[in-house]
């Protein structure tokens, strides 16, 4: 009798303890501009904590739509702060927004275009179509049309534009030269396995408003993964994670 019991003791102590591991880890909704950056963050933090951190990738608007329908997001790292500030206003944060950087754009292409043309490559023949992120669901797309409002370019180009569900798809269109050119960001033609591709130049900062990127800790995350959560969210503004998003071309707060 005293053996059974001794093995449900283990076996509830074992039950508790995988509760309580799944209790520390980390579902992160990640705008897909920060996806390579991301790859090293979630190393270091990991390395640092041992919580293990789940990103899902995907667009900043749609991301607030499946938080706002109850999405079991822990943290939200956002393209800008307009979406955590929608959210934090419905009551479905934990804490404030928080800058954690500003996101710049860069115009990409895989083709052998000139680029010393600067925004103006956009109205060459040879240029049929131009990828961008959805202006709706993705800041980065809506900074993209910012530019070629800026330069009188948006009413010249609108039927040459294709637009992806987020940057990540506007990359892809890129990539497989379903596009000629196309606006993305600086973090993605920076990342380790897309720099060699290609080749970028800067949109001109004039041209369009820096995009400052937010985070903020969701009311989800008090089934279980608070603690766990706040520690992630304090990393971001470290030094480690700063020399990380320097290192794919965001400026820091």
């Amino acid at each position: 009798m005293m053996k059974i019991k001794s093995v449900l003791l283990l076996l509830l102590f074992m039950l508790y303890s995988s509760v309580c591991a799944f209790a520390g880890d980390l579902t992160v909704a990640v705008a897909a501009n920060v996806q390579y950056a991301f790859d090293e963050l979630k190393a270091e933090f990991q390395k640092e904590t041992g919580i293990n951190v789940k990103p899902v990738i995907g667009s900043s608007g749609k991301f607030t739509t499946q938080i706002e329908n109850g999405a079991p997001f822990d943290v939200f790292l956002s393209a800008d702060l307009k979406y955590p500030q929608a959210l934090k206003k419905a009551g479905l944060t934990i804490n404030d927004p928080k800058i954690y950087a500003y996101g710049s754009l860069v115009l990409w292409t895989l083709d052998h275009i000139d680029l010393s043309k600067g925004m103006d490559v956009l109205l060459a023949p040879e240029v049929k179509k131009i990828a961008v992120a959805s202006p709706e669901a993705a800041p980065y797309g809506r900074q993209a049309i910012n530019v070629l409002q800026h330069y009188n370019l948006y009413t010249k180009v609108q039927d040459k534009l294709v637009y992806g569900e987020s940057i990540a798809q506007a990359n892809q269109f890129i990539t497989s030269k379903a596009a000629e050119i196309g606006f993305t960001a600086k973090s993605v033609v920076l990342a380790p396995t897309m720099k060699d591709q290609g080749k970028w130049i800067d949109v001109p900062q004039e041209a369009y408003e820096l995009i400052a990127q937010g985070v903020v800790i969701l009311k989800y995350t008090e089934k279980g993964s608070l603690a766990s959560a706040q520690k992630f969210f304090d990393f971001l503004f470290t030094e480690k994670a700063g020399e990380i998003f320097k290192k794919y071309g965001y400026i820091l707060p």
